[in-house]
């Protein structure tokens, strides 16, 4: 007798995991309403790329995910754990909240007495990583990011580019969960930039999970899974590259790309 032929089970992959979440978050400055009931998730293996005019709240935004910046009102939740709600930080270890969320900055904020080796070792020498554990690191990362050979310049030897690779490398030195960039090339020139979106990029095919404040539209079409545009301190459209970027639904979000085509 013939057995009857089961069809093989198929797996349901398990949703992402969100390692940002953020949820009702406002924020005011003097009285001056910044951030207005903003909703976002960050998963892990993901790069979500935020976008909108200067002053719109995207820097904000970004500060208040590793409480640079305290949230007014709202949730935000890292790796599964509430660090601040309602007003109040919840986190008690904020060194570690910020090693699990690593920041670049815009200005590279390097120390200017320390090689560039330096600044990467010390960030995990505070974090307490044996010395010659962090060397190893520090030298590999900087390798990683192609600036291995300037490894005992101080930062006024390097170029910008330069500068913020060695920022990059230093972000990564602690391993973090998620990585946060802000705005990392509006101080760069055309060369610079080109080096910095070249080891995002890398970055990004390593599973990197990423978010951006970002300018440079036809690079976060390139690498984001999600982008979110701002404006007026609120989320006025969010979705795949190709639909906020290439056919966005919102009259604001195609304004402020039509200026920007018209601008670049």
């Amino acid at each position: 007798m013939t057995e009857p032929v089961t069809a093989p089970k198929t797996m349901t992959p398990a949703p992402s995991e969100a390692v940002v979440r953020i949820t009702g978050l406002s924020k005011s400055f003097d009285g001056r309403l910044v951030l207005d009931d903003v909703h976002l998730e960050v998963h892990r293996g993901r790069i979500v790329s935020i976008i909108g005019q200067s002053g719109g709240g995207k820097s904000t935004l970004m500060r208040c995910v590793n409480l640079l910046e305290r949230p007014d009102r709202g949730t935000v939740e890292i790796a599964g754990e509430v660090v601040h709600s309602g007003g109040r930080t919840v986190c008690r270890d904020l060194p570690r909240l910020r090693r699990t969320v690593g920041m670049v900055f815009q200005r590279f904020n390097l120390f200017p007495h320390l090689t560039a080796v330096e600044n990467v070792v010390l960030a995990q020498r505070k974090a307490g990583v044996p010395e010659q554990e962090a060397l190893e690191r520090a030298v590999a990362l900087l390798r990683r990011v192609g600036v291995a050979h300037r490894a005992l310049a101080q930062p006024d030897q390097l170029s910008g580019g330069e500068q913020q690779r060695v920022a990059i490398a230093r972000a990564l030195a602690l391993k973090p969960e998620v990585l946060l960039f802000d705005e990392p090339t509006s101080s760069l020139d055309p060369e610079a930039t080109r080096e910095v979106l070249s080891v995002m990029r890398e970055l990004a095919a390593d599973g990197m999970t990423m978010l951006l404040v970002t300018h440079e539209l036809p690079f976060a079409r390139e690498v984001s899974d999600h982008v979110v545009f701002v404006d007026g301190g609120r989320i006025v459209e969010e979705g795949g590259p190709d639909s906020v970027l290439g056919s966005p639904s919102q009259a604001r979000t195609r304004e402020f790309l039509a200026s920007y085509g018209s601008t670049s």
